[in-house]
């Protein structure tokens, strides 16, 4: 008893460390998944604890569960829109993409470590795709507001490339234990099933889980636990079968975040904290599973790996994939740089431990080592990238909370509330005043802890909390009546959109006139500014793409679905 009591201590006292690392990380500005990795070391076989963890197998199954989870959440807060931009640029990334990648590391790995093709091509593989858990973190947890086509195509490239990483790592296990009749045939038939399977699973799988969600009573706080149970059951039941899993997860999550659903706001609240309890043990575990002592001897052929890996084969792989989607250079230098390497890479360098591959442990040290490399260099550089390449937006909302109106099969209304400060421009102004949207209304206006009656009629002051209902695509209009500029001055409204703001609906001819200005070449004078932004990014336009016109800076500001509802403009 006194043993599980100890433990039990012990692994409370991990979590609360893991947590309150997070403080740390921020203020050093390094990658929190890196923390976690780094605790598990001190943990381990060479490090203060001295804990002796080998058990391949544990770590196997830990790492599975924990991805399936974050891969599902992951897919809970991407939203279909995002595929109107990414879904093409990013399925490429994730099959050719990863395939590319992986040859390319392969020969740097089958000069530095003097290995046969074979095993060249295996670590080429299993550090070739990027990780879903690295990327969703790091591009959420870093304040980043990025253009959406950017981060979409990172998020989608990271939820859907493991089946084609697993495809490659499996095929040449086999080939280094047996030769198959037929390797071309194996691998047409191995990448149709994971990529088959878990696409028809995950979206099966989700549509079934959502109807259930709806269909049932439960206490409340049952929902979140039916939705983990559903998704963890859609990952081993696709894997089973002989298709990927950690798709069918991430694509379950998907079709569950764009439906609507009982408890949505529970269940959304419940997943986030799980998934960020599953990197803790996740990262932690493997940081266990390693021992540093044995990544010494092979640190300088494994950082050039890494290089090659991070300078050569994923900078190459973006610019073939995405040649032909007309990405800015600017995208493509981000998209290439943010490659993160983390769990997934880790996972896979089990692969020939289980299988008893002579020399194994090579294959783990180099892919924690490439990881370890890349939670540092390119989690750590990604803020300073993102505002280098001028890829960051203004955030799409400042409201101090939202929170969706939880009536299932109603309306998109949610509550949000602001906190007024000193700078806030609604301060000393009638409610009754302001331009609220026509979908607004104020709901409670607490000041001092207290609710006031009849808000219409109150004048505003600092400190107050007010709650509004409005629709989503609203909520960026009411942030410009109650919320200071923050964040640094390169991203306030004006600065960032322009002085002006103009319809959509523009006329080419109408801006030619009033500004002397040219219709730009190949488009026509009747043609709206949403026509030729449309046009002059392929039908991928998104919140801050930007074209001059002569004198004239044009930034998209406002979009509706896919049209271009507002444009800011700028006199140069």
């Amino acid at each position: 008893m006194e043993l599980t009591n100890q433990l039990i201590l012990f692994g409370a006292g991990l979590l609360l460390i893991s947590i309150i690392a997070s403080v740390v990380s921020d203020r050093l500005g390094a990658p929190l998944l890196l923390i976690f990795l780094s605790i598990g070391m001190l943990l381990g076989e060479d490090g203060l604890f001295g804990i002796a963890f080998d058990d391949v197998q544990a770590a196997h199954l830990i790492g599975s569960v924990a991805l399936a989870v974050i891969l599902f959440d992951g897919g809970l807060r991407t939203q279909l829109s995002t595929f109107r931009v990414a879904l093409k640029p990013a399925l490429a990334l994730a099959t050719v993409g990863v395939a590319v990648t992986a040859g390319l590391t392969a020969a740097a790995a089958y000069w530095l470590f003097d290995l046969n093709w074979t095993q060249a091509l295996l670590i080429g593989a299993i550090v070739s795709s990027t990780d879903a858990a690295a990327v969703f973190s790091l591009l959420h947890s870093r304040g980043l507001e990025l253009k959406q086509r950017v981060a979409a195509t990172l998020e989608i490239e990271s939820g859907s490339n493991d089946p084609m990483a697993i495809l490659l790592t499996i095929l040449l296990v086999e080939l280094l234990i047996q030769q198959p009749d037929s390797l071309a045939l194996a691998a047409t038939v191995e990448f149709v099933q994971q990529m088959g399977l878990g696409a028809v699973f995950g979206i099966a799988g989700g549509i079934l889980l959502a109807a259930t969600i709806n269909r049932i009573n439960l206490t409340p706080g049952l929902y979140p636990l039916l939705a983990l149970g559903g998704a963890l059951a859609i990952f081993g039941g696709t894997a089973v079968l002989g298709g990927s899993g950690f798709l069918a997860a991430y694509l379950a999550g998907l079709v569950l975040g764009n439906r609507k659903l009982q408890a949505s706001q529970n269940i959304r609240r419940f997943h986030d904290g799980f998934a960020w309890l599953a990197q803790i043990t996740m990262f932690v575990v493997l940081g266990l599973l390693v021992t540093p002592s044995e990544l010494l001897p092979i640190a300088i052929p494994a950082l050039l790996t890494a290089a090659a890996l991070t300078l050569v084969a994923r900078p190459l792989a973006v610019l073939l994939c995405l040649a032909p989607f007309r990405f800015p250079w600017r995208e493509q230098a981000f998209i290439s740089w943010v490659g993160l390497r983390g769990a997934v890479p880790i996972i896979l360098g089990l692969f020939p431990l289980l299988a008893g591959i002579e020399g194994a442990e090579l294959f783990f040290n180099v892919a924690f080592f490439v990881v370890l490399i890349s939670l540092i260099i390119q989690g750590w550089t990604i803020a300073p990238a993102a505002r280098w390449l001028g890829l960051e937006v203004p955030p799409d909302s400042a409201a101090a909370q939202r929170q969706e109106i939880d009536v299932p099969q109603q309306t998109d209304y949610e509550i949000v509330v602001y906190r007024l400060t000193e700078n806030s421009p609604a301060r000393l102004k009638p409610i009754g005043t302001l331009a609220l949207p026509d979908s607004a209304q104020v709901a409670a206006l607490f000041r001092g802890g207290v609710a006031l009656s009849e808000p219409q009629r109150q004048i505003l002051q600092a400190q107050d909390h007010i709650y509004l209902v409005v629709l989503p695509e609203d909520i960026p209009g009411l942030d410009r009546l109650f919320v200071a500029p923050l964040g640094p001055s390169y991203l306030e409204e004006q600065r960032f959109f322009g002085e002006f703001t103009l319809s959509g609906q523009t006329r080419l001819i109408d801006l030619a006139t009033a500004y002397g200005v040219s219709v730009p070449q190949g488009a026509q004078p009747e043609e709206t500014l949403n026509d030729y932004l449309l046009w002059v990014f392929n039908g991928r336009a998104v919140v801050g793409d930007r074209v001059r016109i002569d004198n004239l800076q044009f930034t998209i500001r406002e979009m509706r679905d896919s049209e271009i509802t507002s444009v800011g403009m700028r006199i140069r």
